[in-house]
């Protein structure tokens, strides 16, 4: 079923369950008790699928992409966080920073939605504590990675992790194929068979000690085929378009603009922290 969180006729913000374009209004707590009421409506908006206590994200988790990078394969998951107010949905501008980066990156990734609270769980049951799956770009600013030697404020900036279109609560994350196309070039063409941590393994590790509350989202990794590791380097430009899908969940797409009056913004292009 793919849950997906829009506006409805009367403005209010609810969750839908869609199926062939129809969508029918969803009664109760998507993260507690719900049901799919009979009754159709015609939503004005497509919001991101989950509003996330928290996002989780995890690099070097495709062997393609360890390849590419030419980096050993990890002995744990490596995490970092990105800012939840980096959310976005389908079809809402990724913003291009002011604050002097040049070398922004796109990633697909396959998101999990944590469906209640839980702590250490296990990874054999893993699958009951989740919602379902969403697609994810991990935009990632290189240059700010680069500079300050840590990920998160370089994947932080406000637009740099749209969501969406849904969450589809019956995926099996195991072999499901994933791409990315910048204005119609195939640039990434992989599946999460190719994931060197498991979901239910990423979810054993970061559960480990840390509640993860209900709505958190986890980014599982991306595979080869960024923009950083390509020669030559290819990074999002404004005027582009980026689409991110996953198979059985469906296509992100965003455009990319620039942001406005960048020069004039403090921490702008004319700042050179950590250079």
């Amino acid at each position: 079923m793919k849950l997906c969180r829009v506006v409805d006729e009367s403005s209010q913000v609810c969750y839908a369950a869609e199926a062939d374009g129809v969508f029918r209004k969803v009664a109760g707590d998507v993260f507690g008790d719900y049901s799919i009421v009979d009754r159709e409506i015609r939503p004005g908006k497509i919001l991101p699928p989950v509003v996330p206590p928290n996002v989780f994200a995890v690099g070097l988790n495709y062997r393609g992409h360890a390849r590419e990078t030419n980096k050993p394969l990890p002995e744990a998951p490596v995490v970092f966080a990105k800012a939840t107010t980096s959310v976005i949905g389908a079809g809402e501008p990724i913003v291009l920073p002011a604050a002097g980066a040049a070398c922004v990156d796109y990633e697909v990734e396959l998101a999990v939605v944590i469906g209640r609270t839980c702590r250490d769980v296990p990874a054999e049951r893993a699958g009951e504590c989740v919602l379902g799956y969403t697609v994810a770009n991990d935009v990632s600013a290189r240059d700010w990675q680069r500079r300050l030697g840590q990920w998160v404020r370089a994947k932080s900036f406000d637009s740099f992790c749209p969501l969406g279109p849904c969450i589809q609560t019956e995926l099996d994350p195991a072999d499901a194929g994933l791409s990315c196309t910048l204005n119609g070039t195939l640039m990434q063409d992989s599946t999460t068979a190719d994931l060197i941590f498991s979901v239910p393994q990423l979810i054993e590790f970061l559960s480990a000690d840390l509640t993860l509350l209900a709505g958190t989202v986890i980014l599982t990794g991306t595979p080869a085929g960024v923009g950083a590791a390509r020669s030559p380097q290819v990074f999002l430009r404004p005027g582009d378009t980026v689409t991110c899908a996953v198979e059985g969940i469906g296509e992100l797409t965003n455009p990319v603009i620039a942001a406005e009056g960048a020069a004039a913004q403090s921490g702008g292009a004319g700042r050179t922290w950590g250079s």
